[in-house]
């Protein structure tokens, strides 16, 4: 079994999510899948030298404590405000939802705090609940207790279909049309997607065929990968955030951050990939005409790790819309509403998406409504 190796990027980032976002070291180790031994004693290489630990590309910023601070004053800050954020899509609500609403949260939080905020009596409430449920207002109940679980997961981002295969799979009976009710009445509605890319005025070295040609289909993992790289707007500037996906499973097997989208961001990116998953054979690699993957640099390392190249032609967004598609829901799934004030916060949150969320649970319509990790999991048990 080969050796899993992991980038400093990808180190830093998992400490970060133990010590700045207050994960417990046992949960981010399952969510990652590392070695809860492994990951503590990244916490503490770390910890010892900030600027040497991990060695390879790139340093720490030199104002890392400070930034640290401020994180978790946010984080405090976000704490407090929570109980707004969880009471606020039901305002637009029916009374018995809101009702609902309570009786589920009065544990936590007065009564008649949870009534001021929801613009209901007290009265009505405790007459609610004295009243005898009807047998469909109880699966109802069940079924918005299940959706707003769902929901919740998927960071606000999943629709009623998505959200119905969660539910199913919760073992509650139901169909597609009572999840969209539910959905509405509960005012749960998915964030419409947006689309951007960066443009590219670097001089091409090298282009390569389009050997891919639009056959987004792959018959096994590592068969064919496709890379492309996006941009973040914080405070700082620019973050470029490049991606290797595995077509079989929609995986995203690579991952670079950076603030320069030079060759080096791109080359990170298919590193990691191979480290995660090991020189193959008859490996296709997929990309569009950008300067960064024409330059000679990474057609080299395609070439000294026996990676056939494939490119998109000039301008065809088509031929690469698989990776176009990722970054949509990168986009619209998490980063298009946030305002990072740093390039540290926009990575952590990226890391998050990929590695906690879109790897491991994001069910893809592509793959059955299943998680990239499930798919190929079951994939080898086949």
């Amino acid at each position: 079994m080969t050796r899993r190796k992991f980038s400093r990027e990808f180190k830093i980032e998992a400490v970060r999510l133990v010590t700045d976002r207050g994960v417990a070291v046992a949960q981010a180790g399952r969510d990652l899948d590392v070695a809860e031994s492994v990951l503590r004693r990244w916490i503490r290489e770390l910890t010892a030298t900030p600027t040497a630990a991990f060695p390879g590309n790139g340093q720490m910023r030199a104002d890392l404590a400070e930034i640290a601070a401020l994180k978790k004053e946010v984080a405090r800050l976000r704490a407090e405000r929570d109980i707004l954020k969880k009471a606020g899509s039901f305002f637009r609500a029916r009374g018995n939802v809101k009702f609902a609403f309570i009786a589920r949260h009065r544990h936590i939080w007065p009564v008649s705090w949870l009534c001021e905020v929801l613009e209901v009596s007290r009265s009505g409430f405790h007459a609610w609940l004295n009243r005898p449920i009807s047998i469909p207002a109880i699966h109802d109940a069940k079924l918005v207790t299940a959706i707003e679980t769902s929901f919740r997961t998927s960071d606000r981002t999943y629709g009623a279909r998505r959200v119905w295969r969660d539910v199913l799979e919760e073992g509650l009976a139901c169909g597609l049309h009572r999840i969209e009710r539910l959905m509405r009445l509960n005012a749960l509605r998915a964030r419409p997607r947006r689309r951007g890319k960066p443009k590219d005025d670097g001089e091409r070295s090298i282009i390569a065929d389009n050997i891919l040609d639009r056959d987004f289909q792959a018959d096994r993992p590592n068969q064919k990968w496709l890379a492309d790289f996006t941009y973040i707007w914080t405070a700082e500037g620019w973050l470029y955030v490049a991606v290797v996906l595995d077509l079989f499973s929609r995986c995203a097997v690579g991952w670079s951050m950076k603030a320069d989208r030079d060759a080096s961001l791109v080359m990170d990116a298919l590193m990691m990939a191979i480290w995660r998953r090991g020189k193959t054979d008859a490996l296709l690699h997929h990309s569009d005409q950008g300067s960064q993957y024409t330059s000679e640099q990474f057609q080299q390392l395609l070439a000294d790790n026996g990676i056939t190249c494939s490119m998109s032609r000039a301008g065809n967004v088509w031929d690469n819309s698989a990776m176009e598609s990722f970054f949509s829901s990168l986009k619209t799934e998490r980063t298009a509403r946030k305002v990072y004030r740093t390039r540290d916060e926009a990575r952590a949150d990226v890391f998050d998406y990929i590695e906690r969320f879109y790897n491991p649970r994001r069910r893809h319509s592509k793959l059955g409504y299943m998680s990239p990790m499930e798919f190929e999991a079951r994939a080898m048990l086949a």
